[in-house]
């Protein structure tokens, strides 16, 4: 446990990968002790082994409605999917089952930095499309002629492979992200650097941005409604933006403010209750990685109808 959720990044989502102090002695008698016990392990055991196959699944559904629609937003909503696979692939089964539960670090550190690389391109992705789904959503809505002429499939695809192209870019500068648990050090400058540098890539300007699109397009729908005079039907993706956001912002928001207290007030590694709430910060987040299917089953009445078809 003393590494659960070693790799979040969020997605969302997401990472906290590799270790960059090995050391041991003395100091090492000093580092708070993991209270969960064998929680963690069944917890992301149980994750993956739901998650993955449900994604999968869910990957199937929306590849099937866009070759059946031709919808942008189905591509983004399979964009984000296959971004939460290699989330739960990378950060779950690699980073924290075989790497910290299985082989317990016994690996090459230059393997161990490289997958951390991975686990926070992949979280990047996942967080960033759904950003690209909300400008899309609002476009659709508050500027139909435009929508038409922009969005198609094609150049929805190229925004969508730039995006992955991005994320491994960004993900490069965490090859030197030190791991929380293991380090017997205080947080450096470059520590705190990437902590800053994570946060605001994976939660201060997306839910800026999540915040303003949405609420434009609440108000838009408000305008509409008042002007008809007779309730309007938002459309089924843009209820299922709203869910992604929401959850996302709310899951997300923990490990944020603990990742945040360990720089700055106390250390994982020194302080049991900060420890404890990192530990279940990471695991709250990773969830997040796990439900969206649930979330478009519970909206898309089209959604549940290719489910059943392909099941």
């Amino acid at each position: 446990c003393s590494e659960s959720g070693r790799n979040m990044n969020i997605l969302p989502n997401t990472s906290i990968p590799a270790s960059v102090s090995e050391t041991t002695g003395p100091e090492e008698l000093k580092r708070s002790q993991c209270v969960l016990g064998i929680i963690p392990i069944v917890y992301y055991s149980i994750l993956l082994c739901l998650g993955l196959p449900v994604n999968l699944l869910t990957a199937i559904v929306l590849y099937r409605l866009v070759v059946k629609v031709k919808k942008s937003s189905y591509c983004y909503l399979l964009a984000l999917t296959s971004s939460d696979i290699l989330t739960q692939f990378f950060i779950i089964f690699v980073g924290f089952i075989l790497e910290t539960a299985i082989f317990h670090r016994q690996v090459p550190n230059t393997l161990i930095h490289t997958v951390s690389i991975l686990e926070f391109a992949a979280n990047h992705a996942s967080i960033w499309i759904a950003v690209l789904l909300t400008i899309d959503r609002y476009v659709a809505l508050c500027h139909p002629l435009i929508y038409r002429m922009v969005s198609y499939p094609e150049r929805t695809r190229k925004i969508i492979a730039a995006v992955f192209i991005l994320a491994l870019i960004t993900g490069i500068p965490f090859y030197w992200w030190s791991d929380v648990w293991r380090a017997t050090h205080p947080p450096t400058t470059l520590d705190k650097i990437l902590i800053w540098m994570h946060c605001f890539i994976i939660y201060f300007i997306p839910c800026t941005i999540f915040l303003i699109v949405n609420s434009m397009i609440i108000y838009k729908l408000k305008q509409k409604k008042e002007s008809t005079g007779r309730p309007l039907r938002s459309g089924k993706t843009t209820a299922i933006l709203l869910a992604i956001t929401t959850v996302f912002a709310i899951l997300w928001a923990p490990r944020t403010i603990v990742i945040i207290y360990h720089a700055y007030v106390s250390s994982v590694n020194k302080d049991w209750q900060v420890h404890l709430a990192f530990d279940l910060a990471n695991m709250l987040a990773l969830l997040n990685t796990g439900i969206n299917f649930f979330l478009y089953c519970f909206v898309s009445k089209r959604f549940r109808f290719v489910v059943k078809e392909v099941l």
